[in-house]
């Protein structure tokens, strides 16, 4: 079965009006996508914490209210080399 005309017009049109309000959306400031579990603020927080070694990146998790995920995100993002997930093994120079 085939599609007609007038459907694929009519998809045509719904696709241009969704476009052309999100971009006015966008341009208001109301399209934002997912809010980030920790502000500014906090990451600022979080990293000199973790470079100090004062707490295990699971406490930080806890006390930041935060997967482990997000505390290893956040110290990756901050450019951190001692985060073990940015830790490159490989020992030979080959590609």
């Amino acid at each position: 079965m085939g599609t007609s005309g007038s459907a694929v017009g009519a998809e045509h049109v719904i696709r241009a009006r969704t476009c052309e309000r999100m971009a006015v959306a966008k341009a208001k400031g109301h399209l934002r996508g997912k809010q980030p579990k920790l502000s500014k603020t906090q990451e600022a927080h979080l990293v000199p914490v973790h470079r100090a070694g004062t707490h295990t990146t699971v406490e930080l998790a806890e006390l930041f209210a935060v997967a482990r995920s997000t505390v290893y995100r956040a110290i990756k993002r901050a450019g951190d080399a001692a985060c073990p997930l940015s830790v490159n093994f490989r020992t030979d120079k080959t590609p």
